[in-house]
């Protein structure tokens, strides 16, 4: 007897050159989170965070869609009555995705189709993102009445200002990979025959850097989001004492000196 519990939800990779790449594998929902879903993801970024091989932590979905959101069919009754799952769903969201922010390793979402509701909070959680140009992401939760509880009200002012976010938020509008570049919200796009050769040439510079000094710059940049400019100022002369008295900052700058490639230690 079945117990209902899909196999392989979560696909976790490590190319030879440092790519870790975790998949969304429910293609036939879409990637839809469900509880699952959402359980083994954050397995997945546990494993990612101390898997040595693993450089650069990149998170895709199967089928050539990323996430189309929340799989409500599972969380809510039919006439949306009363549901503590989709509250715990979101506290389980916003625990797992404050992870992959704030993470040792640089994080990169590649979107391909939708990034919708909870999967557009998935993917501006991470450090860097990669559309296809033809995808489409959003919000979207406004259209249904629901609210994103996991990232967007503090993330995506950040990321596009005030007035953007609201534009995204309160009229439920998707935008396409392009567009979300243009608007600075994507790092980058490209035609989807082209996204793999994106992904290679965005993180090639990264698997090369050490990845102590990126930890605690991605870390100081982060505290820096909602610090004065006194604590900012405090922040960045710390980071900078304890970066500059790495064993990767001694061997960074040995290795200038002998005009060779660096062996990073990783401290």
């Amino acid at each position: 007897m079945s117990d209902g519990k899909e196999k392989d939800v979560i696909q976790y990779e490590v190319a030879d050159n440092g790519i870790c790449t975790v998949w969304l594998n429910r293609p036939h929902k879409r990637n839809c989170v469900s509880p699952q879903l959402l359980r083994e993801l954050e397995i997945a970024v546990d494993r990612a965070a101390a898997d040595d091989r693993a450089k650069v932590v990149v998170f895709r979905g199967r089928g050539n869609t990323f996430c189309s959101g929340a799989d409500l069919d599972l969380l809510v009754t039919p006439v949306l009555g009363e549901s503590s799952d989709s509250l715990q769903l979101a506290m389980d969201s916003a625990r797992c995705y404050d992870k992959m922010f704030n993470m040792k390793k640089p994080t990169v979402a590649v979107v391909e189709g939708y990034a919708v509701a909870g999967g557009f909070e998935l993917a501006i959680s991470t450090d860097f993102l990669l559309c296809a140009d033809e995808c489409k992401i959003g919000d979207f939760h406004i259209r249904r009445a629901l609210f994103g509880g996991a990232g967007p009200i503090y993330r995506l002012p950040r990321y596009i200002g005030l007035r953007k976010s609201k534009e995204l938020m309160l009229t439920g509008k998707l935008l396409s990979g392009k567009q979300a570049a243009e608007w600075e919200l994507a790092n980058a796009s490209a035609p989807t025959a082209e996204l793999e050769r994106l992904i290679q040439d965005f993180c090639a510079p990264m698997l090369e850097l050490s990845p102590f000094c990126m930890w605690m710059t991605k870390k100081a940049v982060n505290r820096g989001l909602d610090a004065d400019t006194e604590s900012l100022i405090a922040l960045e002369t710390m980071t900078c004492n304890v970066v500059h008295h790495s064993a990767d900052a001694k061997e960074g700058v040995k290795a200038f000196l002998e005009k060779r490639k660096p062996n990073w230690i990783g401290r």
